[in-house]
């Protein structure tokens, strides 16, 4: 069988052919209009995804040596995420759907993300630990089974993803923010300011990265701005450092307390350097096994959606045309 995967949740164009379990071309198109403005503005996002998703398709059938009659179905991203954007998606897959004769499956962005994990990882287990983190979520999931989830933490203000945006702008860096304050933080010292480890009062996993936003924010104003162009290497690393640690405090406790020693880590914030630096010695001090997919599986991508939706496809399962955009669609 040979599944079309369509992302536009946010500000990635993506299509992915996946014929009998392999990916055969995974296309993401990443839309670099929003630097300008600091972060992603969902106008422009929708726009981006209209002029772009025919010609991401097209690439895609032809890396993949695909025609487009040889389709058999298409897995589409439904939520969540920017509702304008994912509108662009969903319909252009109902369009194929309806002019090609095939049926079409709505698929959860974060069940995409889980599965970015599990299709790189043949040697994790069920159940798992998965931590999903980007600029629009900051969860941790028990995965029981695919379909089967029990949500453990979740981010009561900005997601860690945000809070790498949020951090650059106030240090004047573009957009998007992870990889510039992973770029700056090269050969700076972590240690250089003690940022703090935000908690949250009321729950002893969930985050809470806006007081972390603010604690930059009030260093920043405090110093001299000559000093801050000389040392903003050391105050990215250290502000990217209270992220990462919390991050795995996170991780750590959730794994002992739940006795799972098999994690999986998805989304955009997966990619980054130095929390990958960081899990291998969280890993091999406390036995406990994490799992990171290749970095081009880390940001949004239809070849993960393409693999969430091809087993429901493959059973007969389908979406009908009535299908909407849900923004705020959970597992």
């Amino acid at each position: 069988m040979i599944v079309l995967g369509i992302e536009s949740s946010c500000d990635e164009t993506s299509a992915s052919i996946v014929k009998d379990y392999n990916i055969l071309s995974n296309i993401i198109f990443s839309q670099e209009i929003h630097s300008e403005y600091g972060g992603v503005v969902p106008e422009l996002a929708s726009r981006e995804h209209q002029k772009n998703i025919a010609y991401v398709i097209d690439k895609s059938l032809l890396k993949s040596n695909t025609k487009i009659e040889d389709i058999d179905g298409i897995a589409v991203t439904y939520g969540a995420g920017l509702k304008g954007a994912l509108l662009v998606g969903l319909n252009f897959a109902k369009g194929m759907s309806i002019a090609l004769d095939i049926p079409f499956i709505g698929v959860n962005h974060l069940e995409g993300h889980l599965y970015s994990n599990i299709m790189d990882n043949k040697e994790i287990k069920f159940p798992f630990i998965s931590l999903i983190v980007s600029g629009g979520h900051t969860q941790i999931w028990r995965v029981n089974q695919i379909g089967n989830y029990d949500l453990l933490a979740n981010t009561v203000d900005d997601a860690a993803g945000e809070a790498f945006d949020k951090g650059a702008r106030l240090l004047g860096l573009s957009y998007p923010g992870g990889p510039e304050i992973q770029r700056v933080s090269e050969n700076g010292d972590p240690s250089y300011i003690d940022f703090p480890r935000p908690s949250v009062k009321k729950s002893k996993y969930n985050f809470s990265f806006s007081g972390l936003k603010t604690s930059l924010l009030y260093k920043i104003k405090q110093m001299d701005k000559n000093i801050v162009k000389k040392n903003i290497h050391h105050i990215a690393a250290s502000y990217q450092e209270a992220i990462v640690d919390t991050l795995l405090d996170r991780i750590k406790r959730i794994s002992k307390e739940e006795k799972i020693s098999q994690i999986s880590i998805a989304g955009g914030v997966a990619a980054n350097k130095r929390f990958r630096e960081k899990s291998e010695i969280l890993s091999s001090k406390n036995n406990i096994s994490i799992y990171f997919p290749d970095l081009n599986l880390c940001t949004d991508n239809a070849g993960m959606i393409a693999m969430a939706g091809y087993e429901k496809l493959h059973n007969g399962i389908h979406s009908d045309l009535l299908l909407e955009p849900n923004p705020n669609l959970s597992l």
